[in-house]
C-alpha cells in the first residue's frame, strides 16, 4: 500500500516526519524519497528541525489533502487518542504484576496505528485499515483472562490504592473520552470504521481490569466508593 501526496505537502519536514512514522509503525512501505532538501526514507534526519511555524495559523494538516483548523473535531479526537497512548505509558512504567506490561505496549501500538486512520482524511482512510474486528477481540480475551484471576467488586471503587493502579484508572477516563471524540466523527461522516469506537470502549474495560491487577500485585485491596 503506498499513500500519495502532493509535492508541496511532502516538502515540509513536519508532515514527512508525521507520515513516516506512522507508515513505519503501520508496515507500510514509506512512498518518499530522498529529495533536495535532504529529506529520508529511512527516518528522522538528524539536521532536520522539529519544528516550521507552518501551523501557527491555528491549521494542522492531515495524512491526505488540505489543512483544518486545530479545534477541527478530527483534531480533537486525535488530541485526546495520544493523551490516552501517554497515560498508558505512564502506566507502563509503573506496573508490577508481569502480565500487564506486555498488555499495555500492544495497546499503545494499537493506538497509534488507530491514530492513523484517524488522521487520514476519508478518501485515505482504508490505507490505514488496522483496527478490526479481530483486535477488538484480542481486547476481549485480555480482558477475560485476567478477570478469571480477580476478586471483581460489585460496585464502584475509588482509585488510588497504588500508583500504577490510579495511573490505570486515569488512562480508562482518557480513553473514554477519546472514545467519545471518535464517536463525534463517526456522527458527522468523518469516520465509517465503527471497530474504532469498539476498540476504545474494550480498552477503557481492560484499563479497570489492570487496576484491580495491579492493587492485587501490591498486595492492596481496592477501596470502595461507598466505604466498608
Amino acid at each position: 500500500v503506498h499513500l500519495h501526496l502532493h509535492q508541496e505537502q511532502v516538502s515540509k519536514p513536519t508532515r514527512i516526519i508525521q507520515t513516516i512514522v506512522f507508515m513505519k509503525h503501520c508496515g507500510l512501505d514509506t512512498p518518499f524519497a530522498k529529495n533536495a532538501q535532504g529529506y529520508s526514507t529511512t527516518g528522522y534526519n538528524v539536521d532536520m528541525n522539529f519544528y516550521t511555524r507552518t501551523g501557527d495559523d491555528g491549521t494542522t494538516g492531515l495524512l491526505g489533502e488540505g489543512r483544518v483548523t486545530k479545534t477541527h473535531p478530527r483534531i480533537e479526537a486525535l488530541g485526546a487518542l495520544d493523551e490516552a497512548s501517554a497515560t498508558l505509558g505512564l502506566a507502563r512504567a509503573q506496573v508490577r504484576d508481569p502480565r500487564c506490561e506486555p498488555i499495555l505496549r500492544e495497546a499503545q501500538r494499537d493506538l497509534y496505528k488507530l491514530m492513523a486512520e484517524v488522521a487520514a482524511t476519508p478518501e485515505n482512510a482504508d490505507k490505514f485499515h488496522f483496527i478490526d474486528a479481530a483486535r477488538v477481540e484480542w481486547l476481549e480475551a485480555q480482558t477475560d483472562a485476567l478477570s478469571a484471576t480477580l476478586t471483581m467488586p460489585h460496585e464502584f471503587i475509588l482509585p488510588g490504592d497504588t500508583p500504577s493502579g490510579a495511573a490505570l484508572s486515569l488512562a480508562r477516563a482518557v480513553i473514554r473520552r477519546a472514545e467519545r471524540r471518535v464517536v463525534e466523527l463517526i456522527e458527522a461522516k468523518e469516520s465509517s470504521n465503527a471497530e474504532l469506537v469498539r476498540y476504545l470502549n474494550r480498552l477503557s474495560s481492560l484499563c479497570f481490569v489492570l487496576e484491580l491487577a495491579e492493587n492485587a500485585a501490591a498486595g492492596k485491596v481496592t477501596s470502595l466508593a461507598k466505604g466498608e
